[in-house]
């Protein structure tokens, strides 16, 4: 969400020093002192209720602070009160998108555009709820429209690869896939401290025996997906040695790829290398198509001996002849597209009337206790507090008949894997589960349940009973 107006508000006859206060508590806004921002706001609008500035300024750092329903009346209030202009309504639309009210950002982003037609904010903006709203040739006339104003600007840039990707047209898609790094606020993929001119991205060239440095950018679940390409990029490149960066959650499965690589989890351990490279760079270097995703599954595999100790486990714990079933039902909080993704326990309530089930919770994270307190007709068994690592979750897995659950990391562990995992898609997907399918070429082993509806899992998980009836009746 943008930050608030650079504007003072609007001058007022008052005792309280609106213009001064307003701008303080403007800085504070911007230097994250939210609480500060908020008392001040407040003592303005106990003076003048209908000030607009602050009123919206207060919906920013209410918004800020994980209150969405208040931070819309207060900036709902402000437009009530005479304040229309680009940067509001830019602000209020992504607010009702987050809220998944997609037609009423429709209209506040439509209107945006109408007042600053030549603003590609505004443009980029429309672009992305034309595009979560599935309107993809809107959103790439947006998009579109917005970079003949600014060809760098790359949040429309963005738009167009997701929307590329999503569609399947993989070719242009990578190639807007690159501005992801420069989009405002995004971590850089190297510090500046260790980028060096001698040390380029790599662009698929023969590194002739120097060592390529490979970085798992993004979340887990990408970091699992991408690094089928490693032996690719080894081989490609005819680098001497591998040196990849990565989270320590990762380390272990890296490892399974790169054997002799030197893997590494904080900057001041970067070895000397030749040329850089994101994981999720590699398949624009490897140039792939829909068609030609590599997909040599398994690409990883459980510890023998976890396996081993969790079939002790889960014997001990699960009814003899009962199915066993994994349950995850949220991600990680942190990510950006959260709310997209999780749910609660309960939404997988239906599941619990087949008979002949036991499930699993492979749930990690703060959703973990929703377990606990969940009680219904089929036996649930609760690992989240055992599960230590992904290998852990990998043994666990090989112990299954089915893992079902949301678009996270742990889908593409199982498909990694290559054991049987069903999928929880929203209503507007991320990329890389393209549009209308029940497969996906980047897993074979993996089937797609897709909402009609936003924010609506009730299709979804009716649809996965009938189908877990029919495989319990197989």
């Amino acid at each position: 969400m943008s930050e608030a107006a650079k504007p003072a508000p609007r001058a007022l006859t008052a005792p309280v020093p609106v213009g001064e206060v307003f701008q303080i508590a403007a800085e504070y806004e911007r230097g994250g002192k939210l609480a500060e921002a908020e008392r001040l706001l407040r003592h303005v609008l106990d003076a003048h209720p209908t000030q607009a500035d602050s009123l919206h300024l207060m919906g920013i750092v209410v918004f800020r602070q994980g209150r969405r329903k208040e931070a819309l009346e207060y900036m709902e209030g402000a437009l009530r009160h005479g304040v229309d202009t680009p940067l509001y309504l830019r602000n209020i639309c992504e607010l009702y998108r987050t809220l998944w009210r997609h037609d009423e950002a429709l209209v506040a982003a439509k209107r945006a555009v109408a007042l600053a037609p030549s603003d590609p904010l505004c443009l980029h903006n429309l672009a992305i709820i034309h595009s979560e709203r599935g309107e993809y040739d809107e959103a790439l006339a947006c998009a579109g429209a917005a970079l003949a104003i600014d060809p760098r600007q790359p949040g429309a840039h963005f738009v167009r690869a997701e929307v590329l990707l999503t569609r399947g047209d993989l070719a242009q898609g990578w190639e807007e896939y690159e501005w992801r790094f420069q989009i405002g606020g995004a971590a850089p993929l190297i510090p500046p401290q260790v980028v060096r001119k001698d040390r380029p991205q790599w662009q698929g060239e023969r590194l002739d025996g120097r060592t390529l440095l490979l970085i798992g950018d993004q979340g887990f679940g990408d970091v699992i997906q991408f690094s089928r390409y490693i032996p690719w990029a080894r081989e490609h490149s005819g680098a001497g040695a591998l040196c990849i960066g990565c989270g320590k959650e990762v380390g272990g499965l890296i490892r399974q790829l790169a054997p002799r690589a030197t893997i590494f989890q904080k900057w001041d351990d970067c070895p000397p290398y030749a040329a850089y490279a994101a994981l999720s760079g590699l398949p624009r270097l490897a140039g792939t198509r829909v068609e030609t995703i590599p997909a040599p599954i398994p690409y990883l595999r459980a510890d023998p001996a976890r396996i081993a100790a969790w079939k002790e486990r889960l014997g001990a714990l699960v009814p003899r002849g009962f199915k066993r079933v994994g349950l995850v039902w949220a991600g990680r909080p942190a990510h950006n597209n959260d709310r997209n993704r999780s749910t609660s326990i309960s939404t997988y309530k239906p599941l619990f009337d087949l008979p002949g089930i036991a499930f699993v919770a492979l749930q990690k994270g703060p959703a973990t206790p929703q377990a606990g307190g969940f009680f219904a007709r089929a036996p649930l068994v609760n690992l989240g507090a055992e599960i230590h690592d992904y290998a852990d979750t990998m043994a666990i897995m090989d112990n299954l008949d089915l893992i079902v659950s949301v678009d996270t990391s742990v889908v593409h562990l199982a498909g990694a894997l290559g054991r049987p995992v069903w999928v929880m898609i929203p209503r507007a997907p991320d990329w890389r589960w393209l549009l209308q399918r029940e497969d996906t070429p980047w897993y074979p082993s993996m089937r797609l349940f897709r909402q009609t509806r936003p924010n609506s899992w009730e299709d979804v998980v009716a649809r996965i009973k009938a189908a877990l009836a029919e495989h319990l009746a197989a």
